[in-house]
């Protein structure tokens, strides 16, 4: 299954919800047709596994072996941010992409919201922020949002802009 997931996602990154085919989506998880539906039985299935492959991804690439230091956990957590957006998604995140692709998907949605959730309350817990999860998260998506117009520029004014949530440390 992680063998499918990670070639699916890899596929709906790179040419988004609509344009690959099945027989692509199969070419991508290496896996023969019957397989691909054995584990993943409808493309909304296999959007959601590639969707929580690249959960999991995320929150090992951004909050694994952070910085014991509040401050530099922070500004560790917006530059990795930034490194993901440069090798992994410069068009923006992809769970807003599949939402925005199917826009009725309550499974999708709720995915999307669990990933909001769990990004939040991580870097809240990580940055010694608690309660600052809507703050961090707002930080959080304008970085990811502005990233693929301004680049570096995007981590360094999110760096910025969470300088008074840092004065407000318990």
């Amino acid at each position: 299954m992680s063998k499918i997931s990670e070639g699916l996602e890899r596929a709906f990154a790179s040419r988004g919800f609509a344009e690959p085919s099945v027989e692509d989506l199969r070419d991508a998880a290496g896996v023969s047709l019957r397989t691909l539906y054995k584990y993943t039985p409808s493309r909304a299935e296999m959007v959601l596994a590639a969707l929580e492959n690249r959960h999991q991804r995320y929150l090992t690439r951004v909050f694994d072996a952070l910085p014991r230091g509040p401050e530099q956990a922070l500004d560790t957590i917006l530059s990795r941010i930034g490194m993901w957006m440069e090798t992994e998604t410069s068009h923006g995140c992809l769970f807003h992409a599949a939402v925005a692709a199917d826009p009725g998907s309550q499974p999708l949605r709720a995915l999307l919201e669990r990933h909001k959730a769990e990004v939040a309350s991580r870097a809240a817990a990580a940055t010694g922020l608690g309660g600052s999860d809507t703050a961090l998260l707002l930080i959080i998506e304008g970085l990811t949002q502005t990233w693929p117009l301004r680049g570096e520029a995007a981590v360094e004014a999110a760096k910025q802009l969470s300088q008074p949530l840092r004065s407000q440390r318990k």
